[in-house]
This record gives structure tokens, sequence and C-alpha cells, in this order.
């Protein structure tokens, strides 16, 4: 099932989708390099502290994305609570790295994909990028956020993996998780996998960890819809899934 992933993938496109980053800090380093030898001794020592705060930061988080993407095991998708005989929404958004696995492990279930990136909507660079490299995939429905198109309860199983942070307004994320709400089966489950905003993600990744959501947002968003968290499974130190159930069986308002 690994087979499905090259080696250094994850790390490699978190490289291609955020070039302008990694090319603004080795401007930034060459720059007091070269300045470093003409300088005096006490400007010297700024210049190579300023080095050493760039330096260490990005590679760290590229160290921690390699682990993260490429060697944890993330992609086994073992947390996963799915059956053969079940019906099953995978959701994306820009970028699919995981429906191929998911139809690999449970190669009898009913697996509907869906994307629901929008560029009007969801405007993060990266996530355009990755569109751009990796375009819709022929038998994944392009769908509103805010308005799906299924049948009341179609679903056993939903999974969102690294897709529903894309959503940055509030309020159509929690019209979003009303609209699987809907869609979900009375004794169905929902699994979102995120980043959050926490230490670990801080620690590894500085600012780029305001780009995740915190666990009391996702619990208010989860709550704000009509779901229980049931579970948080940490499927590695950065990476946490949620695990989701219908407090009622009715759609919330």
């Amino acid at each position: 099932m690994e087979s499905i992933r090259k080696p250094f993938q994850g790390v490699s496109n978190i490289i291609r989708f955020n070039w302008h980053f990694y090319v603004m800090a080795i401007f930034v380093i060459l720059l007091c390099l070269l300045f470093i030898p003409f300088v005096h001794e006490s400007l010297r020592i700024m210049l190579l502290v300023l080095i050493a705060l760039l330096t260490i930061p990005v590679l760290g988080s590229l160290l921690v994305s390699y682990y993260v993407y490429d060697v944890s095991g993330l992609y086994k998708l073992s947390w996963i609570a799915g059956k053969d005989n079940q019906n099953i929404l995978h959701i994306s958004a820009g970028f699919d790295e995981t429906s191929a696995i998911i139809k690999a492990k449970f190669p009898a279930a009913q697996l509907v994909n869906c994307d629901f990136y929008n560029a009007d909507r969801h405007t993060e660079i990266s996530i355009k990028r990755a569109r751009l490299k990796y375009p819709l995939a022929d038998g994944c429905m392009a769908i509103n956020s805010t308005n799906l198109p299924f049948e009341d309860s179609s679903f056993d199983l939903i999974l969102a993996i690294f897709s529903v942070h894309e959503i940055r307004d509030q309020e159509e994320r929690i019209l979003f998780f009303k609209q699987l709400h809907r869609v979900l089966s009375d004794d169905g489950t929902i699994q979102v996998t995120e980043h959050l905003r926490d230490l670990p993600n801080f620690l590894a990744y500085q600012i780029g960890f305001f780009h995740f959501y915190s666990l009391n947002t996702w619990k208010h968003t989860f709550a704000e819809a009509g779901f229980a968290l049931k579970s948080e499974i940490k499927v590695n130190p950065f990476v946490s899934t949620f695990d989701l159930k219908k407090v009622n069986h009715g759609n919330p308002s």
C-alpha cells in the first residue's frame, strides 16, 4: 500500500507548493554571507545570528515534514474505521493524496471522491499551486462546500484528511459540517485528520502553525454542526484524527 507514494513525496510537495518562502530565506542567507567579510565584527556576529535564526527553523520544519509525511506511517491510514461493505465519502481540497490508498485498503467499499476547492473562496497560494500541479482527477466530483449534492444519510463513513482547514471562513466551515451531518447515516462516523495549532506544531513550523486551527476551534465547529467528539487519535505527535458522531439524528438548524 505504501508503494502508492514515492520516496520524499511529502517533503518535496511542501517545498513545491511553498517555494516562495524557501527562496526568500535562501536569498536573505546568501545576502548575509555576502556582507559578512566586509563588516565590523559586532555586525558580523549579528549577521551570523540572523543566518542561524533563518536556517535552523527552515531545516527543522523540513525535517519534521519529512517525518510526518514520509516516514511516520501516516499514509498507512491505520486509524480509518472503514469496512468493505460501507459507503465512504472522501473529501479533498485542491489536492488528493489519499483516495487511491483508501480504495486499495477497502476495495469492495462504495467510495465517492469529491473536492470542494474553489479558487474564489479558498485563496491560499499553496493550494492554488497544488491544484495547478494536480488537476481534479477523473471520477472526482467538484462540489460546493455549503451544498453537497448527496441524499440524506448517504454515507456510513466520511473522511476529510488535511482538507477542511483550507476553509478559512468559520461560517462556511460550520455550514460545511452541517452538510456532512445531513449526508451521514445516523450511526455513521466522520474522521477529520489535521494538524493543530498547538505547541508541537509551533516548535516545528513556527509562524506556519497559524495556518492550523486550535483544538477549541475544532470542538466549537463540531458542536455547532451537531457532532460529538468521541475520540482524538494522535496519528503522530503533530497530527490528530477526530472521530465524530451525530449528537442528534435530525439536521442541525
